[in-house]
């Protein structure tokens, strides 16, 4: 765990994510509503994480995917997606959202996600991957905080 601490550390101080820095970042990446997580590995060292959970408090996607869909059932979030500044460009942040997605798919769950807009490299992957956007919401994360969401629905299996 502490080395995807470190991966986090880097990611947050090289680009802003997580937007607020957890408390407890151990804990941050270990949600109650966790389902399964991973960690991608290169030359033996963690440069990678991601999260499959339950909806949990403040995630849009799962909402609007029901809305969107009613027949296709429950949905999962993937969440807690990072890859270490040094290892971008390696198709890392592709391998881990493929395995979220694969797990998903196998609980007979619909992945889905949310993403904060002005995230341009992670919304640049997922729509190359053919995620579907659902919806551009506002979220406010605190008093006088709107954040711009965009919410994403993985391609049908």
């Amino acid at each position: 765990m502490a080395d995807c601490v470190a991966v986090l550390t880097a990611v947050h101080e090289d680009g802003g994510y997580p937007v607020h820095w957890p408390d407890r970042p151990a804990d941050w990446l270990t949600p109650r509503s966790l389902l399964s997580a991973w960690v991608a590995e290169l030359d033996g060292r963690v440069v990678g994480h991601v999260v499959l959970s339950h909806s949990d408090e403040g995630d849009l996607a799962p909402g609007l995917w029901r809305t969107r869909h009613p027949e296709a059932g429950a949905a999962a979030v993937v969440n807690r997606l990072f890859v270490s500044p040094a290892a971008r460009g390696r198709g890392i942040g592709s391998a881990l959202l493929e395995r979220a997605t694969s797990e998903a798919y196998a609980r007979g769950l619909h992945p889905v996600l949310d993403v904060v807009a002005s995230d341009t490299a992670a919304t640049a992957l997922y729509e190359r991957l053919g995620w579907e956007l659902l919806d551009v919401v506002e979220q406010h994360w605190g008093p006088d905080r709107p954040v711009s969401l965009r919410c994403y629905a993985a391609p049908s299996s």
